[in-house]
């Protein structure tokens, strides 16, 4: 038996954080169902290329949406509200989450006590950019900005920059992921639901751990550094013959295991052998180290460092990522029933036994209201005449 194979899921989601959060779960097989406007639709749905030639299924929307359902619902209508309170009693739904912002929560007839009401058991979850108190809009450049990510992120003397990945987004994601398992274990053992508020602020902030501690604790101001390190040294991109290397000394002992390599022979100086006088020179040490590695290739200067155990990696473009062994196994696939058209999606953070089971295979993306017939119809008993007259209102 599957561990969550009988774990409902209803999402009244859009963009990346929840829909992130929702796909996690559906690669442990949990049922997700997701909810959008039969008219406006989740916005990701319009983002990227038109891969298949068709509206409302760009590529953008096709990098975390499978193994869902997808239901449209118009939760502004008084049928809405009542048709969601079918789906919450009639599918003994589970898991409750959104990203709505909490103004809409009770106008949206999605508030915690309302759910609660029809299964005293349900675990909800509302994820905010400031908080439940707060209806600020929460993109998550703005949250890198406010944050202080942007403040670490670039070169010393240059502009902030923002993360090459939406760390505000997936990290909240990632943190309501483990909420949801806590209360789904609290659920198991005390027969109790939970309601969950995670503001994506607290989560972002959340990682600035050794900032935070280093500037209120000890007065140290820690900004971005660029690709060096703020206390280990050499730590930094060089240049090398034919491209670029990270490598990353971390402690003395590494340092001199680096400088007795002959070519790094003339490295090994008094003022170098700890690692508080290589960060005090560390402009001058990261030229000079430069001045040696790009007179040498770096798959030679990799099997160097790979021989003395100091740690080192090629810059790799995302095509050489996804062409590493040890990524290319682990890739996850999702084939569309109608155009035949496979995609390529990350692996998972581990691999679970759902996908496993399947080969790692998810089911395609859902197309807009695809499951409406199957679930409204097929489930809650709704005849076709009823979803042509509920189609007809704007409700589904």
């Amino acid at each position: 038996m599957e561990l969550f194979q009988d774990v409902k899921v209803l999402s009244l989601e859009q963009a990346t954080v929840v829909p992130y959060l929702t796909y996690r779960l559906a690669q442990d097989g949990m049922e997700v169902i997701r909810l959008e406007h039969p008219v406006y639709g989740d916005p990701n749905r319009m983002i990227g290329a038109n891969a298949l030639g068709e509206e409302k299924m760009n590529a953008y929307f096709l990098c975390i949406n499978a193994g869902k359902q997808a239901l449209t619902l118009n939760l502004a209508e008084p049928e809405g509200r009542d048709l969601l309170q079918r789906l919450i009693r009639d599918l003994d739904i589970d898991i409750f989450t959104t990203n709505q912002l909490p103004k809409n929560y009770v106008k949206l007839g999605i508030d915690y006590d309302a759910l609660k009401a029809l299964k005293p058991d349900i675990i909800w979850m509302g994820v905010t950019g400031f908080g439940p108190d707060s209806n600020e809009g929460a993109y998550d450049p703005i949250l890198q900005a406010r944050s202080g990510l942007m403040e670490l992120t670039g070169e010393a003397d240059g502009d902030p920059q923002v993360l090459g990945i939406p760390l505000p987004d997936m990290g909240t994601s990632e943190h309501a992921y483990g909420l949801l398992m806590k209360a789904l274990f609290k659920r198991a053992v005390s027969g109790e639901g939970s309601r969950i508020d995670l503001a994506m602020f607290e989560s972002t902030v959340s990682w600035l751990t050794v900032p935070i501690t280093m500037t209120a604790s000890f007065d140290t101001r820690i900004s971005r550094r660029g690709n060096t390190h703020e206390f280990f040294c050499p730590v930094s991109v060089y240049k090398t013959a034919n491209g670029f290397i990270y490598l990353a000394v971390g402690n003395d002992r590494q340092w001199q295991a680096m400088t007795g390599l002959d070519i790094f022979a003339s490295l090994d100086k008094p003022d170098y052998v700890k690692n508080k006088g290589r960060i005090k020179d560390v402009v001058n040490l990261n030229r000079q180290i430069n001045a040696i590695t790009e007179n040498h290739f770096s798959e030679a200067l990799i099997e160097l460092f790979n021989s003395i155990t100091v740690p080192v990696s090629k810059i790799k473009t995302i095509e050489e990522v996804i062409a590493d062994p040890l990524v290319g196994k682990r890739l996850l696939t999702a084939t569309d029933p109608v155009t035949g058209k496979q995609i390529t999606l990350a692996p998972p953070p581990n691999m679970t036994p759902l996908l496993e089971k399947q080969d790692r295979a998810l089911s395609f993306p859902p197309r807009f209201g695809e499951q409406n017939q199957a679930i409204y119809g097929d489930k809650l008993g709704f005849s076709d005449e009823q979803l042509t007259g509920l189609q007809e209102k704007g409700v589904i």
